[in-house]
């Protein structure tokens, strides 16, 4: 429950920082020690100690989940007139 509180936090952190660096939210001069690729890396090394405490294998699990997403999404975004330049 603790690595799960941290993680909670640490997605915090990141939303800060996307909320003041790309959205419209003022930013703060404690900010600066803020950037969203360490805190992608901090959520990152909490999630990677929960499937340790948990006996998951992270990497079949995203294999697995790529494979599915491949095969569901394949055709998904082709007709999606947002993403057409």
């Amino acid at each position: 429950m603790t690595n799960l509180a941290i993680l909670t936090e640490e997605v915090g952190e990141l939303a800060r920082v996307f909320a003041r660096k790309y959205g419209e939210q003022s930013t703060k001069d404690s900010d600066e020690k803020y950037n969203e690729a360490d805190e992608m890396a901090d959520i990152l090394w909490v999630l990677l100690c929960l499937a340790n405490q948990t006996n998951i294998d992270l990497t079949e699990a995203l294999k697995k989940n790529f494979e599915k997403k491949t095969a569901r999404d394949k055709n998904r975004h082709i007709n999606n007139p947002k993403l057409k330049k």
